[in-house]
């Protein structure tokens, strides 16, 4: 064999040697993400939670070329899924889509193992979902004035119904309680179904279901709406009030949607699924399908979640202590 002949084999084999690392670290540097990611919704699959966590899905697996899929974990107002997104690996490839339960389940249960604040890293603030409060048709009431005018003079409280211990339209009617001064004997039942059926019904005197729910028993005057609960005024009610303008100003409040993963997410996958997120809730099909459930589109940065997330811990644990709520 010639001196020639050996020395292009060895030139030919260093060369594929050096390719073949260098072709491995670049298929181990693929940029994120370079396989599914998984969202885990806390609900059982019907209900805005799991229709918002698909769509979500569906969009950002155009937006990051990669499949996204839902995996529903039901169970304990969500909280089987907050503990399986907060002790996952902090890849950036399980993420959860949140809701009120993340912060208030830590005030009303003992059987949290996470922080609200420093067990996540939050992505986006999708949605805030605000109720509205509304009054079996024979109680004696018109309005928000006359409704808390017969609380302060009635000898029994008037009862208020809602979807469980913990629900948005339980901690929106505590939050009426301590901010109005006023006494209300909460009435939790298995779910919005069971709970709206008793006050139309006339078993319950009233009720702080979401918008979508009320609308139709509100049209046909099986309900009647007094007040919603957010900061300003529902598109799909526009002629109700809000609470803060009907006599209790300052009250601002409901459920929320948003986006997180585990602690400790690389900035720079948190700071990208953020920016994403950002787009896709301003696209018009996505801020339609929101609005028709009753939920105002938002989309925020993840500093900007974390400081809601913050204000969210702070206000229901007043809130569970001046009510004296008690942890299950």
């Amino acid at each position: 064999m010639s001196e020639h002949y050996s020395r292009r084999r060895w030139l030919t084999t260093t060369l594929a040697l050096a390719l073949g690392s260098t072709a491995g670290s670049v298929w181990a540097q693929r940029p994120y993400p370079n396989r599914p990611v998984k969202i885990l919704v806390g609900f059982a699959p019907g209900g805005f939670t799991d229709v918002a966590a698909r769509l979500l899905a569906q969009k950002l697996s155009v937006a990051l070329g990669q499949s996204v899929v839902v995996e529903n974990r039901p169970g304990a107002n969500g909280l089987i899924a907050s503990d399986a997104t907060a002790s996952a690996a902090p890849d950036g490839y399980t993420l959860m889509l949140s809701s009120i339960g993340l912060t208030t389940n830590p005030l009303l249960t003992k059987r949290v193992h996470y922080d609200p604040i420093d067990g996540f890293t939050p992505i986006s603030l999708l949605a805030i979902v605000p109720n509205v409060l509304v009054t079996y048709p024979g109680v004696p009431a018109k309005d928000l004035r006359e409704l808390l005018a017969l609380a302060r003079t009635r000898q029994a409280p008037l009862t208020q119904a809602s979807a469980g211990n913990g629900s948005p339209g339980h901690l929106s009617g505590a939050l009426l309680q301590v901010m109005a001064g006023v006494r209300l004997d909460h009435v939790p039942y298995k779910g919005s179904g069971p709970a709206i059926n008793d006050l139309v019904g006339g078993h319950i005197d009233l009720s702080f279901p979401t918008i979508p729910t009320a609308l139709p028993l509100v049209k046909a005057g099986k309900v009647r709406a007094l007040a919603v609960t957010g900061g300003k005024r529902s598109a799909l009610m526009p002629d109700v009030p809000t609470i803060a303008e009907a006599g209790v100003p300052g009250y601002d409040t409901g459920g929320w949607y948003g986006l997180v993963g585990p602690a400790g997410m690389p900035k720079e996958i948190a700071a990208l699924l953020s920016s994403e997120v950002g787009k896709i809730m301003k696209m018009p099909d996505v801020r339609e399908r929101f609005i028709a459930e009753g939920a105002d589109p938002v989309g925020s940065d993840g500093a900007e979640m974390k400081a809601f997330l913050i204000k969210d811990v702070e206000r229901w644990a007043g809130v569970v202590k001046a009510a004296h709520i008690a942890a299950n």
